[in-house]
């Protein structure tokens, strides 16, 4: 683990879409805003949209949620779709390659249906373009022939919700942003919504579970019901085959422990980027540039993966000057800072 790049997709505290997620997603995905748990804001808000929006008769307005990967963005998008009676069709930003490929999406769509665009920061500016009129007017506009006779055509699309989905809200170009009439933000779970999450989840999946090993489960799921739910079968994993199959204290301790997440849900490659830190650099503050090559990590991957939940949690600082481990990151791995 430590002689390379660790991909966040061999996490398992990653908060990223891994294969192996989508059966347990699946499954375990709310189909209703009763049922979702967490967000309480957001599920507020998009009741009172979709439930004037129906006594109107109208379809809802587009959507757009943006904040950190697992979330629940797109379990979000396919309530909507449920709640308002529509059909749900869901694509992504790269999937997206070419106009011809969302003109062909808008024109198959049916009058109120629910388009979900996962990743929409990733649309290329040319495809973009073609959304721009879809949202606003409801049209398409088409260019038939090329050179001197090439001219153009616009159509009438069925009346859609576009419900966009983004981990990087910043990288959206203003006109796309201001045509989404909502825009609501998703924020990391605090530890009584996740333990209310991982008991429903057991309760699905038939795993019994203490209240007691919820408690630790939620505590190391980083603020994800993603990573919560992934957490929860690894160790009923575990619990079936080393022990009688339900989950206790000492068995999810045990479990955690061996998958090498700590009390803190921090794992093996943040202990490397911190001990480096630490270590290499006393403490900081070092260039991120720097901090890569320590660690052998590309800068985009340290700054979006890596570092997000390290500055929530309060291990560590980023400055003008750097990047600093904190008194906390000290003490969490019962290290003494030197003092000059």
């Amino acid at each position: 683990m430590f002689g390379g790049a660790i991909f966040d997709e061999d996490r398992l505290i990653s908060s990223s879409y891994q294969k192996d997620d989508n059966e347990i997603e699946n499954s375990l995905r709310p189909k209703s805003l009763d049922e979702y748990i967490g967000q309480t804001q957001v599920k507020e808000q998009l009741d009172i949209f979709i439930k004037a929006a129906r006594l109107r008769g109208e379809q809802l307005d587009h959507v757009l949620l943006y904040g950190p990967p697992g979330l629940g963005k797109t379990t979000l998008s396919a309530i909507i779709a449920n709640e308002m009676g529509a059909n749900f069709k869901i694509t992504s930003g790269p999937a997206i390659g070419h106009s011809g490929d969302l003109a062909a999406i808008l024109t198959n769509l049916m009058d109120n249906d629910v388009l979900f665009i996962d990743e929409i920061h990733r649309l290329n500016r040319t495809v973009e373009e073609i959304l721009y009129p879809a949202m606003e007017d409801g049209c398409l506009d088409i260019i038939i022939g090329k050179g001197p006779s090439a001219r153009s055509i616009r159509l009438d699309l069925p009346k859609f919700t576009l419900v966009g989905a983004t981990t990087r809200s910043g990288m959206l170009t203003s006109p796309l942003r201001d045509r989404f009439g909502v825009i609501l933000n998703l924020d990391l779970y605090d530890p009584e919504d996740l333990f209310k999450i991982i008991n429903r989840s057991a309760g699905i999946l038939g795993v019994e579970i203490d209240d007691e090993s919820g408690v630790e489960l939620a505590r190391r799921s980083r603020g994800t019901p993603r990573i919560a739910n992934r957490l929860l079968k690894r160790v009923r994993d575990y619990a079936q085959v080393r022990g009688d199959g339900s989950i206790t204290l000492g068995t999810a301790r045990d479990a955690l422990t061996m998958f090498q997440v700590d009390e803190e849900g921090l794992d093996m490659v943040d202990k490397r980027l911190m001990l480096a830190i630490i270590n290499k650099f006393s403490g900081g503050p070092v260039g991120v540039e720097t901090l890569a090559a320590s660690v052998g990590e590309d800068r985009e991957t340290i700054e979006e993966v890596y570092e997000p939940y390290l500055i929530q949690k309060g291990f560590l600082d980023r400055t003008p000057r750097g990047r600093v481990a904190t008194e906390t990151a000290y003490e969490h791995f019962g290290i003494k800072r030197a003092r000059d």
